[in-house]
C-alpha cells in the first residue's frame, strides 16, 4: 500500500499498478479504490492509479469537513501527480470522480491526457441527488453483510440480472463489519459538506464539460440511471461528436464497468490514448 501526505498533512491511500498509459481512477462520492476491481482486468495494458479521497476508504479523515469539496479533492489529485512525477494522466471518473475530472480540465488541463466519465455529466438530476441524500452519512439499519446485500439489491432497482454474489461483493465495498454491526467506510461528516454545497445556487457545469475539448473523451451511462439523463448525454454528444458514448442495459447509477458495453467503450478510449488522441 502507498500513501501520499498532502500539503495540509493528511495521509491519502492510493495504489499504482501496471504499465502503459497512466489512468487515474477516481471513485464516487462515498466510495473507494475497490470500486475499480471489476474493470482492472480489462485495462491490463494501462498503468492504473487508484486514489481514496480524503475521508474515504483507507485515507485519513479531515478534521474540517468543509474540505470535503471538489476544489480540495482536485488539489489532492495534483499533489498525487506531482508525488508520482507524472506530468499528465488520463482520468476514469465514476460519478464524483467525473466531476473532479471536469474540474481538473478547467483548472489544470495541461495535466490531462483524456477523460472517461462513468454515469456523470454537466447536469445532475434531482432524483438521483435525493436518492443519495437518503443514505449519505448514515449507518445501515441491518447488522450483517448478507442482510446489507439484500438491502442494496432492493435499493438499486435499476439494476437487472445482478447475482446475489455481486451484491455481497458490493456490501463488502460499502460497509465494514464491526463488533456492533455494520458501519460505513467514510467520514459521516461528508453529509455536512454535501448539504452545504446544496444550499448554494447550483453552478453551470457546461463550461467545465466544454473544457474537456480536444481530449479523448468517453461517457458510460446506465440505462436506468437516476443521475445522468439521456437528454444530457445527447447534448454532450452534440458538443463533442467524437465522444465515445454507450448506454449499459440493465444498469442504474453507476455501472460496475465490467459490462460488455463498458469494457468496449473503455478499450476504445484507451486505444485513442495510446495513439496520442
Amino acid at each position: 500500500m502507498s500513501h501520499l501526505t498532502t500539503s495540509d498533512g493528511l495521509s491519502l491511500h492510493y495504489t499504482d499498478d501496471g504499465d502503459g498509459v497512466p489512468i487515474l481512477c477516481l471513485a464516487g462520492l462515498t466510495r473507494s479504490t475497490r470500486d475499480f476491481d471489476y474493470v482492472t482486468p480489462h485495462l491490463s495494458d494501462a498503468r492504473l492509479i487508484k486514489l481514496d479521497y480524503r475521508g474515504r476508504g483507507q485515507s485519513d479523515w479531515d478534521d474540517n469537513w468543509q474540505n470535503y469539496v471538489l476544489p480540495v479533492e482536485c488539489r489532492d489529485v495534483i499533489e498525487l501527480l506531482d508525488h508520482l512525477e507524472l506530468e499528465r494522466v488520463a482520468v476514469l471518473g465514476t460519478s464524483r470522480g467525473g466531476l473532479n475530472a471536469m474540474g481538473l480540465a478547467m483548472a489544470a488541463k495541461e495535466r490531462l491526457l483524456g477523460v472517461a466519465l462513468n454515469d456523470i455529466g454537466p447536469v445532475i438530476e434531482q432524483r438521483g441527488l435525493d436518492h443519495i441524500m437518503g443514505y449519505l452519512g448514515r449507518g445501515p439499519s441491518v447488522k450483517t453483510l448478507a442482510q446489507a446485500a439484500k438491502s442494496l439489491q432492493r435499493m438499486n432497482d435499476g439494476f437487472k440480472d445482478v447475482s446475489m454474489v455481486r451484491w455481497v461483493e458490493e456490501a463488502n465495498r460499502h460497509f465494514r463489519q464491526t463488533e456492533k454491526g455494520l458501519d460505513i467506510t467514510y467520514d459521516p461528516r461528508l453529509r455536512d459538506a454535501v448539504e452545504a454545497v446544496g444550499a448554494q445556487a447550483a453552478p453551470d457545469l457546461w463550461p467545465y464539460f466544454d473544457a474537456l475539448g480536444g481530449l479523448p473523451l468517453a461517457c458510460i451511462r446506465g440505462e436506468n440511471s437516476n443521475l445522468l439523463s439521456q437528454a444530457t448525454v445527447q447534448e454532450m454528444q452534440r458538443r463533442r461528436p467524437d465522444m465515445i458514448a454507450v448506454t449499459v442495459s440493465g444498469r442504474g447509477h453507476v455501472p460496475f464497468l465490467d459490462e460488455p458495453e463498458s469494457v468496449a467503450a473503455l478499450q476504445t478510449w484507451l486505444s485513442k490514448l495510446q495513439q496520442g488522441g
